[in-house]
This record gives structure tokens, sequence and C-alpha cells, in this order.
């Protein structure tokens, strides 16, 4: 049991579970806040920068130049950390300041809900790495020559600009955190098993990708990746706020995209994998201590894990696009069944009237005028009463 806070409001048990929910961000930021305030000592400057500065600079060990490169190593996890941290906060201001005052005004249920705060956060986080990551390709030219991708691997493969490894610093802290936000966002357990999934993806490529030193194909695939994904939940948004033209609009352009990119994807890393690497001193023993990961064994299971991964992705959006269709035609013959039911109905109320109609006539004509008066008598009687002057 936590102890209750002394104040007239009804708030949690400090150190219980929903006053920890509730009160994440503030706590995290405060953790967070330690270690930049640590930099403001000079007892504690040189701990408090293991987790906020940049570290394994290899410029200075060669020579001094304007444009600083670093490699990977194990202080990149205490950086990952603090960043980590940082993410978490900033989901909480995001939640706070945009998504829940949009909520608010969209009166959506409790599973729109969930998955517009879910689409509302991947897409900030999707359009800002793809300006990024679009950017670092930009600068580092590899629209201009796709050569890059595999030329000097593995020394200049594994020496990046701060801005490069800083991108997937930025990827790994954003995709850890997505684990506690599950129990902080009080996701549901069905909803669960889907997120935790792609998180795990992310993660595993992401790191795979960042300490075998195939960034350079990696922030490529990824920025295609995240192009697709942008597109898909903007047009979710769309769809959560009513604007029904202009997300099918948005779904149109993904679905063209989404297997534009699939194919894009796996030529891209059959061309590095299969033809650029194996031209570039491929190796039969790695080599760590000079990065040097291209072997043929390490080759083809990344390029078989992409491809593996690219088909699991592709049938998932034909089953997804051959259940909906399914439940389109569903639809269509409960429509087309309540529409024969109602015609059967009015036709066999016009049979049974046609049938009284010809009991009637096939009378003789002194009772047929008295069928028609009882029936006048009784549409008289039915009829509301005539007002007395």
């Amino acid at each position: 049991m936590g102890l209750k806070r002394r104040t007239g409001t009804k708030n949690p048990p400090i150190f219980s579970s929903e006053f920890l929910i509730q009160n994440h961000a503030d706590i995290v930021s405060c953790f967070a806040m330690f270690f930049v305030l640590g930099l403001l000592f000079q007892t504690s400057a040189p701990i408090a920068s293991i987790f906020v500065v940049m570290h394994h600079n290899v410029t200075e060990a060669l020579e001094p130049s304007d444009v600083v490169h670093y490699t990977y190593g194990r202080l990149d996890t205490c950086v990952v950390t603090f960043y980590f941290l940082i993410a978490i906060v900033m989901h909480a201001i995001l939640q706070e300041y945009a998504l829940d005052k949009l909520n608010r005004k969209l009166h959506l249920s409790k599973v729109k809900h969930s998955k517009f705060n879910e689409s509302g956060q991947l897409f900030v986080f999707y359009l800002i790495s793809l300006i990024w990551g679009g950017d670092i390709i930009i600068r580092e030219g590899y629209l201009t020559n796709i050569s890059k991708l595999w030329q000097d691997y593995p020394e200049a493969h594994s020496q990046m600009t701060f801005m490069f490894k800083f991108y997937f610093i930025i990827q790994l802290s954003y995709w850890l955190h997505c684990y506690p936000e599950l129990y902080f966002q009080k996701i549901k357990k069905d909803e669960m098993k889907p997120r935790i999934i792609y998180t795990t993806l992310y993660l595993v490529f992401l790191t795979a990708a960042y300490c075998l030193n195939f960034t350079r194909i990696a922030i490529c695939l990824s920025v295609l990746h995240y192009l697709v994904e942008c597109v898909f939940h903007i047009a979710r948004l769309l769809y959560f706020a009513e604007k029904a033209k202009a997300a099918s609009y948005g779904f149109t352009i993904w679905n063209a995209l989404f297997v534009l990119v699939r194919l894009g994807s796996i030529t891209l890393s059959v061309l590095t994998f299969w033809y650029g690497l194996a031209q570039q001193g491929s190796t039969s023993i790695i080599d760590p201590a000079s990065g040097n990961f291209n072997t043929q064994v390490i080759r083809i299971n990344c390029l078989f894990a992409i491809c593996l991964l690219q088909a699991w992705m592709m049938w998932n959006f034909i089953n997804f696009h051959l259940k909906r269709m399914r439940e389109r035609a569903a639809q269509i013959a409960s429509s087309k069944k309540k529409a024969l039911a109602k015609k059967e109905k009015k036709l066999k109320k016009d049979e049974l009237k046609k049938a009284s109609e010809d009991d009637v006539n096939e009378l003789p004509e002194v009772d047929q005028n008295a069928k028609k008066d009882l029936r006048q008598r009784a549409t008289v009687a039915a009829s509301p009463k005539s007002k007395r002057h």
C-alpha cells in the first residue's frame, strides 16, 4: 500500500501503480534533469557526460578534421538510456498537449481512442525520422551514387558523422521506450501483441545494422519504410477525424506505395548484400576489431532476414485486404437479403389484397354492395371522429 497524500483532493496513493502512471512523465523528467544538472558541476560532469554526450570519437585518433566521425561502442548504451528517458517525456508532452485535446473534440470510442493515440505518436516520429534520414541520405550522396552503400567497407562504414550516429541513437531509444509505454498508456492485452511484435522487429534490425556496420543500407531502408508508414498513419488519423474522402485518397496512395517500397527494399538489399559487398574484400573470418563483418554467412543471413521481413509484411497486407473484401461482400449480401425480404413482404401483402378483392368480385351484386358497405363503415370507424358544429 502506498502512502496517501494529506490533501482534500482524490489523488491516488503515492508509490501506487495509478500514481506512477499519472505522474510518470514528471518522474522520468526528474531523472533526466539529474543527468543534465550533473554537467554543470566539475565533479559530476565526467559521469553525467557519459549519458548525454556522444562517445567513441575516432577523428582525434586519426587526424584533425572539420568533420568529426564516430564509431559505435559500449558507452552507447549509456547514451541510449538517457535519450530513452527523453523519449518517454516527449511522448507524454505530445499526448497531453496535442492528442488528448484532439480526442476530446472528436469524441472517439475507447477502441478508436487507443488507435488514434498510436497513430498520432507514430506519425510524428515517422515524419521526423523521414525528414532527418532523407537529409542525411542527400548529404552523404547516396542518391547520386548508390555504390556508396557498399564501397570502402568496413573502413568508411565504421565512421559516422555526428548526425548520422545520433539518428541511430534516437531510433534505438524511441523503440525501447515503446515497451514501458504499454504500461503507462494502459494498453489492452489484445492490442499489446502487434505493438510488441513491430517494436521488437525495429529494435532487432536497427541494432544488428548498427553493430555490423551496415548503417548505410539501414538508413535507406528505414527512410523508405517510414515514408509508407507516414502515409498510412495520416490516412488513419483522417479516418478517425471523419474526413472520409481524404482518408480514402490516403489509403489508396498507401496501397500503391506499400507494394512499391517492398519491391524497392528487396532490390536494394540484393544489390548491396549479394552484389556490392561481395566485391569489397569478402572474408571468411569476422574481425570485430576492424569492424569487418563482411562474410558470406552474415551477408546471406542479413539478406534472408530482410527478404523474409518484406514477405511477412506483404502477407499481412494481402490478408488485411482479403479480410476487408470478405467483410464488404458480407455487408452487400446482408443488404441484398434485407431488400429481398422487404420486397417479398410487399408482394405478399399485394397478393393478399388482390385475393381479397377477387373474393368480393365473385359474390353476387347485392353481397358485393353489402361487403363494400361494411368496409366503408369499418374505415369510417377507424378514422378520427369529425367535429360537431
